[in-house]
């Protein structure tokens, strides 16, 4: 197998580009280059035609071809760390470019397919996992977050990186102070200050910009709701604690299998416990449509005069995963049953 220049990647399926060699051993001749057989990685790089273009090998192309250094960040490198909101395509599926930063003393050419960064790097900022240089989780997500295209989309890389506990909203705090003067740290701090480090899909956050930025309010992600007798009901994704008013976003996927069966009876157990849900579609519109079903269930919350029936207390066996903190003190068995609903 040809052996690319300065990375030894050891996840399998994955291909280093390689340089031309005039005698063909550590990779192909000029002429077997410009051939069917292999298809260029990038400036003067070159991998089989055959090799997959998966996302991995996406990320593995882009940091090959650059300045030894150089490093995965952004989406790219969270990723590779598995996380699962991260898979480098934009809302319509088009692939997203591959961040990569350089540091400020690295030059390189823009070329397709790859965002280069040359904010200047700290010293504990890169790391090799699997053959791989990327950026830390903090810097992966301070840059992601600093050069989204708006506030909400800074919100939902913080959030969903926490979800998959790569980073939490204290260390996060700590990383930006160091920041000076980088582009769009104000944008980065805006996101801190709303961020959730218990949200469980993007489009709940989506869903609770636009709740607070129309009414307002206290909102929890995911807290559990149970009776009086310590019964656990459901657990919303958003809840309003003071007025009553819970939040679901209700994707295409909820009417597969039994998710809807289901979904009626939460419908029910809430009408029973006197709380009202306000659901969000997916679909272009939708934000308007939403706000108007919330004003409509935050009216009817206000007209309930019986007294509560539920409550936010933790019965003594149930375990809190509500925090980055949390759910990493947890053992893997505890894992396996209190964040099951990952899996799904």
């Amino acid at each position: 197998m040809l052996v690319g220049m300065g990375l030894h990647i050891t996840r399998a399926g994955l291909v280093v580009p390689v340089r031309i060699d005039p005698s063909g051993r550590t990779g192909p001749t000029a002429g077997q280059a410009r051939g069917p057989r292999w298809r260029s990685a990038g400036p003067s790089h070159y991998v089989p035609s055959d090799v997959p273009v998966t996302t991995q090998q996406r990320i593995v192309e882009a940091v090959a071809c650059l300045p030894p250094g150089s490093a995965a960040t952004g989406w790219a490198a969270l990723d590779w760390l598995g996380a699962r909101w991260f898979d480098g395509l934009s809302a319509a599926g088009a692939q997203l470019p591959v961040p990569v930063a350089l540091g400020d003393k690295r030059i390189a050419r823009k070329r397709p397919g790859v965002t280069l960064s040359e904010d200047w790097l700290f010293a504990d900022d890169i790391v090799v996992v699997d053959g791989l240089p990327i950026t830390v989780p903090l810097r992966s997500v301070t840059f992601a977050a600093r050069t989204s295209a708006d506030d909400i989309a800074a919100v939902r890389t913080i959030d969903m990186a926490a979800y998959d506990d790569l980073v939490d909203l204290a260390a996060l705090h700590a990383y930006t102070a160091r920041l000076v003067g980088r582009r769009g740290k104000r944008r980065l701090e805006r996101a801190l200050a709303a961020a959730d480090e218990n949200a469980w899909s993007p489009m709940e956050v989506v869903m609770r910009r636009i709740w607070h930025q129309h009414r307002g309010g206290t909102l929890l992600c995911n807290a559990p709701i149970f009776d009086l007798q310590g019964r656990h009901l459901f657990t919303p994704d958003l809840l309003d604690p003071v007025a009553g008013v819970a939040g679901d976003y209700d994707g295409a996927d909820h009417l597969e299998g039994g998710r809807h069966s289901r979904d009626l009876m939460r419908e029910e157990l809430t009408r029973r416990a006197g709380i009202e849900v306000v659901t969000m579609m997916a679909g272009q519109g939708e934000a308007a449509r939403f706000r108007y079903r919330l004003d409509g269930a935050l009216a009817r919350a206000d007209q309930r005069s019986a007294p509560r029936s539920w409550t936010l207390i933790q019965p003594d066996w149930w375990v809190d995963t509500s925090t980055v903190a949390r759910r990493r003190a947890l053992v893997p068995a505890q894992r396996e049953v209190w964040l099951r609903h990952r899996r799904t």
